[in-house]
């Protein structure tokens, strides 16, 4: 992992989280390695290196934008074949 890589996915879902409106809006154009679901790829790969203590604290902030993230988007039917890489990228933005 980077450095940083936690704080910087963290930041990515504060800024994404403080738009306006029901739902998140997708980028015109998509970003490879900027996009939020990227962000949320990070957290879960820290998660496999972080010793316990850190990993339930970093846990409970998942849980968190996981719900957040969950509320402002919507199933995306057409992915289902992507819940291998993770259920937040079987979620749809506002476009």
């Amino acid at each position: 992992m980077r450095p940083n890589a936690v704080a910087l996915s963290l930041s990515r879902f504060e800024r994404a989280f403080k738009q306006p409106g029901r739902y998140l809006n997708a980028s015109e154009a998509p970003s490879p390695g900027l996009e939020v679901e990227d962000a949320r790829d990070d957290l879960e790969r820290a998660m496999l290196h972080l010793p316990p203590g850190a990993q339930r604290d970093l846990g409970r902030l998942i849980t968190r934008i996981d719900a957040e993230f969950e509320r402002r988007t919507l199933p995306e039917p057409l992915y289902s074949e992507l819940a291998v890489f993770g259920w937040w990228w079987t979620r749809m933005r506002e476009r």
